[in-house]
């Protein structure tokens, strides 16, 4: 097993997003895995939806992964809450000690994009560990055009 991917972080922002990733994994040696989900905090203004809402869709998203690997992977899983996505990640993979962050980057115009905040460029850009940008397996084979 290569050591990049010995103790690995894993955003995953909803199921689909989870799913492409899983898939992405497959066929890949890694050792162990620290699933990370992100509600976005909204800083003073109001938040975009509930708490308790955004913490159901991060429990379907790590089921997801669950059911995916099942007892094939050591896969933990963690909710962190913070104003921005990728500084969340950043400190998520300084406490497991992780080897790289895993990322399958979602689908969507650049404009979306820009308008979001593109937390993959910033995860690509600011951090201070290798990261492994794997190829969502369904769209490189045709699949859907994109995931947002």
């Amino acid at each position: 097993m290569s050591a990049l991917l010995d103790r690995v972080v894993l955003p995953v922002a909803n199921e689909d997003d989870a799913a492409a990733t899983a898939r992405a994994l497959d066929g890949h040696e890694f050792g162990s895995i620290l699933a990370v989900h992100v509600v976005e905090k909204a800083g003073g203004a109001p938040d975009k939806a509930g708490v308790e809402q955004r913490e159901e869709a991060a429990e379907e998203a790590f089921a997801v992964l669950e059911a995916y690997f099942g007892d094939d992977a050591d896969v933990e899983t963690e909710i962190r809450y913070d104003t921005d996505v990728a500084d969340a990640v950043f400190a998520a993979a300084d406490d497991y000690g992780a080897s790289s962050i895993v990322i399958t980057p979602r689908g969507g115009s650049r404009w979306i994009q820009l308008l979001t905040g593109d937390v993959a460029l910033s995860l690509v850009t600011e951090t201070d560990r290798p990261v492994v940008v794997l190829p969502d397996i369904e769209r490189a084979d045709g699949g859907e055009e994109g995931r947002e």
